[in-house]
């Protein structure tokens, strides 16, 4: 018997171009090679297909289907080996800056990109759905970013721009300059005004009165002669005629400047990959192939199985199979009884990567035919076992539409929890058995499979097959009934009978791209008198696998559907059945058990009402259906009135790194093309949260090849220590603080071996006791010796004369930064005596220079450190990136070469620090109406094991705890934990939005004590104009007041709060929450001498203008504003500014980009310099008042004069005396006002925030759409903290939450449907003396975010009134669907309750710190 021929090559092409790879490394995924190509337009962000920042398009032609079938896949987790045949498209592959694709023009232009780090896979995730549908409806549209991260923009700009290619949207053709730049055709020629619902779009519009035909939405209606409504008037007015809006005007311009998008004109997928797949090339008589004629060079391969040996003996993966048959497949598994079956390695990737396992034989079988097919039978339905999650939704689609309901019951069900299922970058690639063959314990489609009955058919060698009902299959944690010889070769799903009802139900931290907290598959059969014949509960999430409520259904069996008998029984079985241990893996044992008791009660309510059974719950079915308001499209508004003053300050120009960002040439750190001999830096963490270090021997890493140096703390020539109170060394030499703690650090020729070296290196510990949480620290008097406090009027006497007196505590969470770009940093040494060029993702490039200089021991001028842009900062790059590129710099001096590291997402997360948790404790003196008299509270930080920043952070917090309210007496005293986590730092707000918690926390339960809404509380004692604060600060620029009763009348907070109101009286199950909070936030660095900024500019002999300042870019648009300052104060056009890096050679002794003061200090000393400037050129434009900018300034350098300035600016008047309380601390406050509704599942703690309106102060904004970009992105990620990201330990002291896998930012179905944004406007400034009076607008925002916190708040307050609970609610941050769930005190959560006495001396499985 002649053996099947194989190939030991891949074959596919990329953007358009064969490529065929011999040998390939084995354990390259497609993200490296592309990368390692010069693709790095494609970005690493977590690794583990969580983010959707490395997305690219693969094409592939499907046998199965005969057609082309498009998909966006996560290329961090694709193997290079699963690309042969197909076709893949990087965002390269689509157009560059100056010939752009429409995807990547429209989200540039339309304020969709902001660092731009995820800017790439967001530009593929849609041009992906364009090359399926290039007439996507907006639901399609929303739904396909559904497995992309942003943690920037807050994704309304990016939802806006894609939806300009929905089928009803406004498609007007324009040209696109080589610049990158588009040309404007005139409204009659493109089509219209721009503006959503324009006139000339509506051939409905009557003609005859003009402006009478208004359509509200910002076009008053087509004219008498046809013309549209903008061609007389550029100014965008609403409905009603009276507001002038920029932002709508500005919007308007930029889509009429857009190209047309024609998808006929796409990159063709190429013919030859679909007769490779088919199998049929043209082959020579003698089975050579041979040319196939069309003269282009592209020699026929035929398409074979293929077996590749690795080249490198160190290869985790040893051998790759790649079979094209079944029978071809179960000979490789006769062989290789132990290989690793692959098919969208969604599992084995993050398996290989998290866990470092390792597969030596791996076979791909997404390749075989037979396992992909569909058989519809008259009994079932067989789905092939490796059918794409994509494609087994469509089938479900399909089979659902052809036959009746009472068919389908099963279908229907697993098709609804395939809405949720992971992104939609993984559902493209993975498959039915591969979510079988895991057998994961929190699977969402087993617990269907199993309560359908269906079963799993396996196949083995000769023709075997044999079917193992789903309820059998599953034998243990990850132990299957499966045999080693055997396959999954389908699934068999019966169709249902009359009587009989099948729904799903899953409940996770967030609800998009998310694995399930409990998921379950609820099934009954009835007959004619709704006597139950069979039924069966299967839950995910509850056991070490998914596990059959067996007693819960043998309970049902032979009772009357329908019953209150019969759910008392079943809801009580579960719960015993399903009862979790407090210990119990995954944590959340009351909510998990809840949820699943939650679930039969939904059940049994939805399926009452499908079998037309009269009974209580049948009628509040729709309440369990899904939350209905999820389902409303995301909209948003935003509003702010022209600049009437400026040129260019002020106006709406978008990032002038967009484009680049969105065609992937933006270069980012681990962008740039490696030196010669680059070496890779991998650190060796500890495992421990405290313990003393006895021993390290590099003796294992250096004899693995490739490595050259292990560096320990012995190995600093210079200073080992660092930070402001130099309390933290850069290597630890006798003790560790904290589980993740770099110990010592490897270098070797690549990432693979560095890493594998540094697991290689054996240090000896011995373990000490360790502190993690703030309350442990209080309580065990862990504190720093540093306290602030600030103390005005005599608290004892006004808490005696108050007419009440409570007592409490609030506390808010840990934050992760989260940007998409982790830290990374090269240092490249000049060759020269002990020069460096560090090439660093850092905020505080002068720090990063003195402390790599220190580190060393050399001159700090010896160092040069240069920052081009971040992929996100939000303060987490301030100070903890400074170590990083320590690491580097020491590396390079001791080795002379290039040193590079990017840290992969776990260990970003396990290395630095977070947002700092905060606990308050308070007394508070307040009137019958809710008027404060005084407070008393302790402020306690978790500041982590070292100082770092954490006094800043805790004086922004003591000092911002008054957030907008005066109270005569108060006593506020902070204090910082030390404890043994990572050293927690700065973030956005800066300890700000902690401060402000801590008190709008208590101003709720004062609230709840005296039955009011808060909002009540919050207006009455309000600041006004020229009250004192606790630091002695004047309130003179005051528009909160304004702004609260500007905001509550165009948001109609009063109606909406009777209509909430009386929702809840209707709805029991369902509640929502109002909420409007204030905030102010004041501008200033703590530390005096930080309050300064510096430029310097070049003017050149052609006109061009170089700006170098001292900020930096991390997405904010500082060098956009930048920019816009200079071209204006020199009077020319903005393209004439090029800003092109931040380095410490030209811009020296640089404050930290922070603190929100960044355009107010860089933004005056640009002005200072070109200030300066142009006074010197004044005299020459004067004599040539018609010649080009570029003959004056030639002129001008002809006649020496010096066209090159430096700016500084020192910010006046700052400095604050906390011993004494005297001074100005903050130099003004950024001020805004927002208001929240929500919609609460209170059976399960889901949320939709329906709708926000947002007000902020920004003074005279230097970029009116940049400002509106940071406020939606800051509330988004206020909205985070304080309801989904959940920052977790193990109790041992290692960080649980490493990744997007379990840590959950906001996705973009989580922002508000309803998003509206406005600026305050005609305001007279009497004290702001910033640069053309803007107000600093980063952090203030943020705040903000917890509007929707209090709206969530105050739908669990309506839960509980319901219930019968008037005492005032302790909820604390953030408010995940299990705080939430449990805060809704009812029957089932006391069920779930676990007994104080089941829990004495048990640890929990993790722990909030």
């Amino acid at each position: 018997m002649t053996s099947t021929p194989t190939r030991d090559n891949i074959l596919f092409y990329l953007n358009g171009t064969r490529v065929v790879v011999s040998a390939p490394d084995l354990d390259q995924t497609l993200l490296q090679y592309l990368r390692s190509t010069g693709l790095t337009g494609t970005k690493l962000g977590c690794g583990e297909g969580g983010c959707g920042a490395c997305t690219v398009m693969v094409s592939r032609y499907d046998t199965v289907e005969q057609r082309i079938v498009h998909a966006s896949v996560n290329a961090c987790l694709c193997p290079l080996y699963t690309m042969d045949g197909k076709h893949v498209i990087t965002v390269e592959g689509l157009g560059t800056t100056k010939n752009p694709h429409p995807v990547q023009e429209r989200i540039a232009l339309l304020h969709g990109s902001q660092c731009g780090f995820c800017t790439p896979g967001f530009v593929m995730s849609l041009y992906t759905l364009l090359r399926n549908n290039p007439n996507p409806s907006e639901l399609e549209i929303e739904e396909c970013f559904d497995g992309n991260l942003c943690r920037c923009t807050g994704y309304r700009p990016i939802l806006d721009a894609a939806k300009t290619f929905a089928e009803d949207a406004w498609k007007p053709s324009s040209t696109v300059n080589v610049d990158g730049t588009a040309t404007a055709m005139p409204a009659k020629e493109a089509g219209g005004c721009g503006i959503d619902g324009c006139c000339k779009l509506k051939p409905e519009a009557k003609v005859e009165d003009g402006p009478d035909q208004s359509s509200g939405d910002g076009c008053c209606g087509a004219k008498k002669d046809g013309r549209c409504c903008r061609e007389d008037s550029a100014v965008c007015v609403d409905g009603d005629g009276k507001a002038d809006n920029e932002a709508e005007r500005e919007k308007a311009a930029v889509i009429a400047k857009f190209q047309k998008y024609d998808g006929s004109s796409e990159l063709i997928f190429p013919p030859f990959l679909i007769r490779y797949a088919k199998g049929n090339p043209a082959i020579n008589a003698n089975g050579n192939s041979k040319d196939d004629g069309d003269g282009d060079g592209d020699d026929e391969i035929q398409r074979l199985p293929l077996s590749i040996a690795s080249q490198n003996p160190s290869s985790w993966c040893q051998h790759f199979y790649r079979p094209l048959t079944l029978d071809g497949l179960l000979a490789v598994i006769e062989q290789h009884p132990q290989a690793k079956l692959v098919a969208g390695n969604s599992e084995v990737g993050v398996e290989m990567r998290l866990k470092k396992s390792k597969f030596p034989v791996q076979v791909y079988i997404n390749d075989v035919a037979e396992l992909q097919a569909i058989e519809e039978c008259s009994d079932k339905v067989i789905f092939g076992a490796n059918i794409s999650l994509e494609r087994f939704a469509r089938a479900l689609d399909a089979l659902v539409q052809r036959h009746a309901p009472e068919r389908t019951q099963s279908f229907a069900a697993l098709r609804e929890n395939l809405r949720f299922f992971a992104g939609n970058q993984i559902r493209n690639v993975a498959t039915i058995a591969g979510n079988i063959a895991t057998a994961s314990p929190i699977s969402d489609l087993n617990p269907v499979f199993m309560a359908a009955k269906a079963s799993v058919i396996l196949a083995s060698a000769h023709g075997k097959r044999r079917a193992v009902p789903m309820s059998e299959f599953f034998l243990g944690y990850r132990r299957t009934a499966m045999q080693p010889s055997e396959v999954i070769y389908g699934v068999s799903v019966p169709f249902t009978a009359k009587g009989e009802i099948v729904r799903a139900f899953k409940q996770a931290k967030r609800r998009d791209d998310d694995i399930a907290i409990v998921t379950c598959g609820l099934r009954v059969l009835v007959d004619g008198s709704n006597k139950v014949v069979d039924a069966s509960f299967a839950y995910g999430g509850m056991a070490p696998t998914t596990v059959l409520a067996a007693r819960a259904a043998d309970c049902a069996i032979g009772g009357a559907w329908g019953d209150a008998e019969l759910l008392d029984r079943l809801m009580r079985e579960v719960q015993a059945q399903l009862r979790l241990d407090y210990t119990v893996p995954g944590g959340m044992a009351e909510y998990r058990t809840a949820l699943a008791v939650s679930f039969v009660y939904k059940f049994w309510a939805i399926s009452c009402r499908a079998l037309g059974i009269d009974s209580a719950e049948a009628l509040m079915a729709g309440q369990m259906e899904d939350d209905a308001a999820e389902r409303v499209l995301c909209k948003g508004k935003q509003q702010y009135a022209s600049v009437t003053d400026r040129a260019i300050v002020g106006k709406g120009v978008a990032h002038l790194s967009a484009l680049r960002q969105t065609t992937g040439e933006a270069r980012y750190i681990d962008d740039m093309p490696a030196v010669a001999g680059e070496l890779y830096l991998a650190l060796v963490l500890s495992p421990h949260a405290h313990a003393r270090i006895l021993s390290i021997d590099s003796e294992p890493a250096l004899r693995i090849s490739g490595v050259h140096r292990v560096l320990t703390a012995r190995d600093v020539p210079g200073t080992n220590c660092w930070n402001i109170f130099h309390d933290e060394e850069i290597l630890p030499s006798e003790e560790v603080h904290y589980s993740g703690q770099p110990v010592a650090l490897v270098l070797a020729d690549n990432q693979r071996i560095a890493q594998e070296a540094a697991r290689a290196v054996k240090v000896d510990y011995e373990p000490l006791p360790a502190v993690l949480t703030v309350r442990d620290a209080v309580d065990q008097n862990a504190l720093f010796a540093e306290e602030r406090v600030l103390r005005n009027g005599d608290v004892d006497r006004e808490l005696a004369h108050s007419d009440h007196v409570l007592s409490g505590e609030s506390y808010c969470g840990a934050q992760e930064h989260f940007y998409l770009e982790t830290m990374a940093s090269i240092t490249v040494p000049r060759g020269e005596g002990d020069e460096y060029d560090i090439y660093a993702s850092t905020q505080n490039p002068t720090e990063t220079q003195m402390v790599c200089a220190e580190t060393l021991g050399v001159p700090a001028s010896q160092i040069v450190c240069h920052v081009k842009r971040m992929g996100g900062g939000f303060g987490g790059k301030e100070s903890r990136s400074v170590l990083l590129a320590a690491f580097t710099t020491l590396g390079a001096y001791h080795t002379n070469r290039s040193v590079r590291i990017m840290l992969d997402r776990d260990e970003d997360m396990r290395t630095s620090g977070q947002r700092h948790p905060f606990l308050g404790r308070w007394t508070v003196g307040f009137s019958r109406a809710g008027k404060l008299r005084a407070l008393r509270m302790r402020v306690f930080s978790n500041g982590g094991f070292s100082h770092d920043l954490s006094m800043g952070v805790l004086e922004r917090a003591v000092s911002h705890v008054d957030n907008c309210y005066r109270i005569p007496a108060t006593e506020i005293v902070g204090r910082v934990c030390r404890t043994n986590t990572q050293s927690n730092t700065a973030f956005r707000s800066f300890g700000g939005c902690q401060g402000m918690f801590l008190l709008e926390s208590m101003l709720c339960e004062i609230a709840d004590k005296l039955g009011k809404h808060v909002e009540e509380i919050r207006a009455l004692n309000m600041y006004r104009k020229n009250d004192v604060t606790p630091f002695s600060q004047t309130l003179d620029d005051w528009n909160v007041p304004r702004m609260w009763k500007q905001l509550g009348e165009s948001a109609q907070y009063a109606e909406r709060r009777r209509a909430v109101d009386e929702f809840n009286s209707r709805s029991q199950f369902r509640k929502r929450g109002l909420a409007q909070v204030p905030t102010k936030f004041g501008i200033s660095f703590g530390v005096k001498h930080l309050n300064q900024g510096m430029s310097l500019v070049h003017v050149y002999m052609d006109g061009s203008v170089l700006v170098a300042h001292g900020g930096t870019e991390m997405g904010q648009g500082l060098h956009t504003k930048m920019a816009q300052i200079a071209a204006e104060t020199l009077g020319l056009p903005l393209s004439s500014i090029f800003i092109s890096e931040t380095a410490t050679n030209t811009a020296a002794n640089t404050s930290p980009t922070a603190a929100s003061a960044s355009s107010d200090l860089n933004g005056y000393a640009v002005y200072n310099a070109c200030k300066e400037l142009a006074d010197r050129l004044r005299p020459y434009r004067e004599r040539m008042p018609q010649e080009p900018f570029s003959k004056i300034a030639r002129v001008a350098y002809l006649d020496r004069c010096s066209l090159t300035a430096a700016g500084h600016y020192a910010t006046p008047d700052i400095g604050f005396d906390w011993q004494k309380n005297e001074g100005l601390l903050y130099f003004y406050f950024t001020q805004g006002v927002a208001i929240a509704e929500v919609e609460l599942d209170t059976l399960t703690g889901a949320h939709t925030t329906i709708r926000v309106d947002v007000m902020m102060d920004v003074g005279k904004s230097l970029n009116k759409a940049l400002d509106i970009g940071q406020i939606e992105g800051a509330f988004a990620q206020g909205q985070g903290w304080t309801t989904s990201e959940e920052f977790l330990y193990f109790p041992s002291g290692p960080l649980f939450t490493q990744g997007p896998g379990n840590y959950k930012i906001p996705s973009a179905l989580d922002i508000p449907r309803d998003f509206r944004v406005s600026l305050l406007e005609n305001v007279e400034y009497n004290t702001l003396k910033t640069i053309y009076s803007s107000k600093g607008i980063g952090e203030p925002p943020l705040f903000l975010g917890s509007s929707v916190f209090f709206a969530l708040r105050d739908a669990v307050v309506a839960a509980r009134k319901q219930r019968g609970i008037q005492s005032p609610l302790h909820m604390e941050s953030p408010a995940t669907p299990e705080i939430l769930r449990l805060a809704c005190v009812d029957e089932i959560v006391e069920l779930a309750r676990i007994p104080e006495t089941m829990k004495e001396g048990k640890v929990p499985f993790v722990v909030r710190i």
